[in-house]
């Protein structure tokens, strides 16, 4: 109602009228009313286009009753509004109606507790505590608390988490684990995250009817019924409830091809433009089926729930017709499977761009789809746990330590205990020489490196470690194993060599004139 007037008062024209030789400044006629207060209810979200001139006109005539506009001569209180050239003006009184207001429970304002603060009046000391067994090991972390081993604690009171925080929450932790079952190092390179609507994953996840189908909020986007019926009629072939049994020849084929025109039309695919890359990227996973699987699970979360829930409804019936023996061929040329995949595989993917590759790349994912559609359009159980769990960790009552930021619901801390220095020097070479030992048989088996470079490497290795070369080459004949020598043909003997010896310079007078 209010928003209705406001809307009325801002946006109806007022001018100077003339009315038996007198004029009436900032009025309006009745007919203008009724055009200008038409043209709002049909752009308004909560009415819409559907509202006719006549339903004005009754809006109107409760307008004037309830003294939102008056005639020209301050006259109000009737419905005896018509849809002609009488003038009308807006009262100087407010017409908006006042909200109820709740009963003030004192002068005190409500003060949501803060994070890391505690409620006023609440003391921890009257905090309720279950009674526990003790055992040895919990008088010795009690007991350490009590001589001052562990840092000092405090309450921290739950996180008040809005609906906002939550989409956020569930945005951020759904596109982590997409680029994690991706293998990527970020997502930047297939997907604009901006793009990515929050509340379309909390919509898709939750409000789902008992077969996992999304329920839409805006039924204005609902696929028509005479669609919904075509469909259930070929998926549902021959028990069709909707229809009657056909009675001419050729008539299932008539159905198909009105599904096929009807989704032929639409100016995007189903998985939209902005998610094409995400969805190409994909097709690598295939020869992993699990992760494929769970891969499209979570991209398919980011669709806006319309497209989602044909999506659902559409790879369902192209399985159940794919699957279906009873239905007559829809094709001469080709199998109803083969036929299936070319009809809808670019009404579900395809660039913005027209790219002949397209064709191959949306028929290779709408054939994983259709086998696979059963989980693929389900919500994923273990990422929706994760995440429910991580929203009721924010909002428990935690325990703080003071220079730290761990809490109770994380796991204890552990507990050192002191050891012996040969223990510890056992530990500690044990534990070394694991991975040096392979890294040294790496270096063996390497037949890629030349000899040379293999020997620099083992003398490395032996001069930095030379525990663990000595238990791989115990003696130096293992080592020699390694690189055996071969014949090699001695150089030919110069005889001239043997004739004269070297004579060493001798130091010679110069001759002078």
């Amino acid at each position: 109602w209010n928003e209705i007037i406001e809307l009325f008062r801002a946006g109806m024209p007022l001018r100077k009228h003339r009315c038996r030789f007198k004029s009436y400044e900032r009025c309006f006629k009745a007919s203008e009313a009724v055009d200008c207060l038409h043209e709002l209810l049909g752009s308004n979200q909560n009415f819409g286009p559907e509202v006719t001139r006549d339903q004005t006109v009754k809006l109107l005539k409760k307008f004037l009753k309830n003294h939102v506009i008056e005639d020209i001569k301050g006259r109000w209180g009737k419905e005896d509004f018509e849809d002609d050239g009488h003038l009308y003006r807006f009262p100087p009184s407010s017409p908006l109606k006042s909200y109820p207001k709740k009963p003030s429970c004192g002068k005190e304002v409500i003060k949501f507790p803060d994070w890391n603060e505690p409620k006023a009046g609440c003391s921890q000391e009257h905090i309720p505590v279950k009674s526990v067994t003790m055992n040895s090991e919990m008088w010795y972390k009690r007991h350490s608390i009590a001589i001052g081993e562990v840092p000092a604690c405090k309450f921290a009171f739950r996180r008040e988490l809005t609906q906002t925080n939550i989409e956020e929450i569930w945005k951020s932790m759904t596109l982590s684990r997409l680029q994690k079952v991706l293998g990527l190092d970020s997502l930047d390179e297939v997907l604009d995250t901006k793009l990515v609507n929050s509340k379309h994953i909390v919509q898709n996840v939750y409000n789902v009817n008992k077969q996992g189908i999304v329920i839409l909020e805006d039924k204005s986007k609902e696929l028509p019924h005479w669609i919904l019926s075509a469909m259930k009629c070929l998926a549902n072939w021959p028990s069709c409830s909707d229809l009657k049994q056909p009675t001419y020849s050729g008539f299932e084929r008539d159905v198909f091809k009105t599904i096929v025109d009807y989704f032929g039309q639409m100016k995007e695919p189903l998985l939209t433009f902005h998610f094409f890359d995400i969805f190409v990227s994909v097709l690598g996973l295939l020869q992993k089926p699990s992760k494929a699987v769970e891969a499209l699970q979570i991209s398919c979360l980011l669709l806006p729930p319309e497209n989602r829930k044909r999506l659902q409804l559409l790879v369902r019936m192209m399985a159940r017709i794919s699957l279906n023996q009873d239905l007559p061929p829809l094709s001469e040329s080709a199998r109803t499977r083969t036929l299936m995949v070319q009809a809808f595989s670019r009404c579900i993917l395809c660039s913005k761009d027209e790219i002949d590759l397209d064709e191959l790349l949306a028929a290779k994912l709408v054939s994983f789809l259709m086998d696979n559609y059963q989980e693929i359009l389900s919500v994923p159980s273990a990422l929706k746990s994760s995440i429910e769990d991580h929203v009721v960790h924010l909002q428990r009552v935690q325990i703080k330590y003071a220079g730290a930021d761990s809490d109770a619901t994380l796991p204890p801390p552990s507990f050192c205990h002191q050891i012996s220095s040969g223990e510890f020097e056992y530990q500690r070479t044990t534990g070394s020489q694991e991975p040096l030992a392979a890294l040294l048989e790496e270096i063996v088996m390497n037949k890629e490196i030349s000899v040379k470079d293999k020997k620099k490497k083992l003398k490395q290795f032996q001069k930095s470690y030379p525990e663990v070369y000595r238990i791989r080459f115990p003696t130096p004949e293992t080592e020699a194993m390694l690189f055996p020598e071969k014949m090699k043909q001695k150089a030919p003997i110069l005889m001239w060599a043997f004739k004269k010896p070297f004579q060493p310079f001798h130091r010679t007078r110069s001759f002078r004139m």
